[in-house]
């Protein structure tokens, strides 16, 4: 019997993304962790920083998959809500926790300063810690969701830390042909295949590479044996088409 399939959502929030001014490199990384863990992120969106957003978009994917990861708006800052909204998409109360307050507390600070790293303590009631090796404050999960910096080196120590406690499914597999083609001389029995395939996913990419125009086909799914198959095909479709396949 074949492995189930894990699904998750990344929910990258920040109003510095969608602007431009800050380039997300967050998704990456999750992505190839979870890939590891056999846990396949199916969709990926960017929100801002406004409260009805977020939460619409916590309560819909968390329905939709078994995890949902967030990045961003857990600093000190007025616009930092993400925890606040992920109370309200959940039904409970903000509470300050004791562990995090603790840490906080550790370092000395004017009354001001100290009142805005509070804020980082701010949990939903009933949440987890996401442990942080970096030394700022930790992350924290509720039910499925789970809560990571946007700090692309902090979100880097918490993912680290959630990869360890992470359940995943089938491991998804790739392999990779390329040859020097057209992908319009090659879309129809392309297309005919992941029809008769609906099990993998195939995948064209045109490139250029000095001055000659190829296509890149990546073959996706969690069998290896079907995947080697379906490669096969494809390399027999190439040289039909008059081309010597390579795979990478």
């Amino acid at each position: 019997m074949s492995a189930r399939i894990v699904t998750a959502a990344v929910i990258i929030i920040g109003n510095e993304i969608l602007s431009g001014r800050t380039q997300d490199t967050n998704l990456r990384d999750i992505a190839l962790t979870l890939g590891r863990c056999g846990i396949n992120i199916i969709e990926a969106r960017v929100v801002p920083d406004i409260e009805e957003r977020i939460v619409a978009a916590v309560n819909e994917l968390r329905l939709r998959h078994d995890y949902v990861l967030t990045t961003g708006g857990i600093g000190p800052t007025h616009d930092d809500i993400t925890a606040a909204c992920i109370a309200k998409a959940f039904g409970v109360e903000l509470v300050e926790h004791p562990v995090i307050a603790a840490m906080i507390r550790s370092r000395e600070a004017a009354p001001n300063v100290m009142a805005a790293r509070l804020r980082m303590a701010l949990v939903p009631r009933g949440a987890g810690l996401i442990e942080n090796d970096a030394g700022s404050p930790p992350g924290f999960f509720i039910g499925n969701v789970h809560v990571l910096a946007g700090i692309p080196h902090v979100m880097r120590a918490m993912l680290a830390a959630l990869e360890r406690k992470l359940v995943g499914g089938a491991v998804t597999q790739s392999r990779s042909v390329v040859a020097y083609i057209g992908e319009s001389a090659i879309a129809e029995p392309l297309g005919n295949l992941q029809a008769q395939q609906r099990s993998v996913d195939i995948g064209s990419y045109p490139f250029v590479r000095d001055g000659r125009i190829g296509t890149s086909l990546v073959v996706r799914g969690t069998d290896p044996v079907l995947l080697d198959e379906v490669v096969a095909h494809i390399e027999q479709m190439l040289l039909a088409a008059g081309v010597q396949p390579t795979r990478e």
